[in-house]
């Protein structure tokens, strides 16, 4: 095996191949392709999906506007997804990967239904509630208590949202200058 990858390695002018994918990275891929699809309908592009047992079993993506519903965020979409797969409210046993840090309302949700685990790609120093504004995820007087890592493909996530961002702006000075 070592005499292949020399050999693929020597091929390619010496360039190695990539370290093998983490099972996180491999997921949050999977969250960042449902951040495209919010992206291409003109949403704030964040994704998720919740994984169970190594399988994904529920995904979402923003639709606030495109519903023109507040409680449109991809963790909400993919909870709901998720209990109705599984057929219980609780989801004790599963891993959610989102590409944001999670706001107010579904950093509570998550609490609620008994998330084991979330993974965060970037966070959200603005409004953030897994730990950069407040951290409802872990407050110790809570029945619940979710485990939280982040840093997960960051500069990937944090990214797409950034050039959204610049997009809306640049298309907001267009709309000005036409008026």
């Amino acid at each position: 095996m070592k005499e292949i990858h020399q050999a693929i390695s020597k091929k390619l002018g010496g360039l190695t191949m990539p370290a093998k994918m983490s099972v996180e990275e491999k997921f949050m891929k999977e969250a960042l392709k449902e951040a495209k699809k919010a992206y291409f309908i003109d949403e704030v592009p964040i994704g998720c999906v919740i994984v169970q047992d190594d399988k994904i079993i529920a995904r979402g993506y923003n639709r606030r506007n495109i519903d023109k519903n507040t409680l449109a965020h991809a963790e909400l979409t993919a909870i709901r997804k998720a209990s109705k797969k599984i057929g219980d409210w609780r989801l004790e046993d599963c891993t959610m990967y989102i590409t944001l840090e999670p706001c107010q309302m579904c950093a509570g949700a998550i609490v609620q239904s008994r998330m084991k685990k979330v993974v965060i790609g970037a966070m959200n120093p603005k409004a953030g509630c897994a730990g950069s504004v407040l951290n409802l995820l872990q407050i110790p007087k809570f029945n619940h208590q979710v485990e939280i890592v982040n840093g997960i493909l960051e500069e990937e996530c944090s990214s797409m949202l950034s050039g959204f961002f610049v997009k809306l702006r640049e298309r907001k000075k267009e709309k000005l200058a036409e008026e």
